[in-house]
């Protein structure tokens, strides 16, 4: 097989892991990629919740959560890296100095498609006065590949790909963004079957 082709770059994409994939971090999981790269890949996965709350998350590090809308929404599992770290996937919040495009936060990446990526704590001050960005999911810990590692990942069918939808992380029940992601394809998960296919 020839790596002569283009690099592919899966940024704003889900992973969507097959059933083979038996890692117990990725099983059923779908990842937002947040950059590829030739030097590796970083995500999130969004439809892990851990038992904490946004208001837990939130009492732990000292500040209140005035947005009745996100008390109770769950922190979410984001990867196996750095899991005592939060990462808050959210929706562009830019500065309102007229003609820049700069981020309002301290460390944000910004993923071209329509989303930031904050680790910063002032992304939650924000939060916690009843600001900051509208639609938010926070996890704790992220996903990320060496050089060539994710696409030799894809060679081994551990994953689907398709073009992320937004609707999928803000507006999708949890226990139905497998299959969301799913359908994007035109797929259901009783088509996937766990073997390899090797022509």
């Amino acid at each position: 097989m020839s790596f002569d082709s283009a690099p592919i770059n899966l940024t704003h994409h889900f992973l969507i892991a097959m059933p083979g994939l038996e890692d117990e971090s990725f099983a059923r999981s779908v990842v937002y990629l947040c950059e590829h790269s030739e030097r590796g890949a970083l995500g999130l996965i969004i439809n892990k919740p851990t038992d904490i709350t946004l208001k837990g998350l939130f009492d732990k590090v000292d500040l209140s959560l005035r947005r009745e809308d996100l008390t109770k929404e769950p922190v979410f599992q984001g990867g196996p890296v750095q899991t005592e770290r939060g990462f808050v996937l959210h929706e562009p919040m830019l500065m309102d100095k007229g003609e820049t495009d700069e981020s309002a936060y301290a460390s944000t990446m910004t993923i071209p498609g329509g989303l930031e990526m904050t680790t910063s704590k002032d992304v939650l001050e924000a939060l916690s006065t009843g600001a900051g960005p509208r639609r938010v999911l926070i996890t704790l810990g992220y996903s990320s590949w060496g050089e060539g590692q994710l696409e030799s990942e894809l060679a081994e069918n551990a994953w689907l790909t398709v073009a992320a939808d937004l609707s999928v992380i803000f507006d999708t029940p949890v226990p139905e963004r497998y299959d969301r992601a799913l359908s994007l394809l035109g797929l259901q998960a009783w088509m996937l079957s766990p073997e390899a296919g090797h022509a």
